[in-house]
């Protein structure tokens, strides 16, 4: 596996806290770690790069889960936020914890972009299924639809870097979460191929979950782990569309 090395400019995370309570209906998968790193580095994105003043910044959640993200981005002045994902208790999900923490989220219901075509954003932002399986059949509804992300667990994955181009304003960016398992250096590759200029700007070690618990012997058999291992590294990976020079 590739090492990349993050931008020295961001520093990691030193530690990962929730930014608000999640609502979720059964059903939807609960809000884990790497949603909340990837917060943080959403956060700091819109306050520190934000949009200026003459328009709502436009974010975009895909595959929003619970929503935690696009709460979260909502709750940043002079944003405009959108979450997309294909399930309707994902969706209700969203729109109850926008609504509790009396932020504005449209909600529409789809396959990635697709609900979004023709659309562009300022920021588009994700945490997609990733954890490796035995096979590339995706599971199609239940808990693990929100996990699981084939073989090498960039089924998914790879589509984003293929779609958030499209739907991004130049100088647009896109943020993304995913495990070292699924090798940076790939995703940093797929993105650049798309004209984007990318960087790794975030990471964090933390102890496997319950789900990388239960397939130890898988990623080991796949050469992902050692034999005494028991954490995975989260990386953060942001993504910027370049603004077209016309000189």
């Amino acid at each position: 596996m590739t090492t990349v090395a993050p931008d020295p400019r961001h520093t990691p995370v030193p530690g990962i806290r929730p930014h608000h309570r999640v609502f979720r209906v059964p059903g939807v998968y609960p809000v884990q770690r790497d949603t909340w790193l990837l917060a943080d580095v959403l956060r700091r994105e819109l306050t520190d790069h934000g949009c200026g003043a003459d328009r709502p910044c436009r974010v975009l959640e895909l595959g929003a889960g619970a929503g935690a993200l696009s709460v979260v981005a909502a709750g940043v002045a002079n944003t405009d936020v959108t979450a997309v994902d294909l399930s309707r208790r994902a969706l209700l999900s969203t729109r109850v914890n926008a609504a509790r923490h009396g932020r504005r989220v449209r909600t529409r219901r789809g396959d990635l972009t697709g609900p979004v075509a023709g659309e562009l954003f300022d920021v588009v932002v994700s945490n997609p299924p990733y954890v490796p399986t035995v096979t590339d059949d995706l599971p199609g509804h239940g808990l693990a639809r929100a996990f699981d992300g084939g073989r090498d667990g960039r089924l998914v994955l790879d589509r984003v870097c293929a779609e958030a181009p499209r739907v991004l304003r130049p100088g647009g960016r896109l943020l993304v979460v995913h495990s070292a398992f699924n090798d940076p250096a790939v995703t940093i590759a797929r993105l650049r191929g798309q004209g984007m200029d990318a960087e790794v700007v975030a990471r964090h070690e933390h102890p496997f979950g319950p789900v990388l618990t239960a397939r130890r012997a898988l990623l080991r058999e796949r050469g992902l782990v050692a034999d005494d291992q028991t954490t995975e590294e989260l990386v953060v990976v942001r993504a910027v569309r370049p603004v077209a020079n016309d000189s």
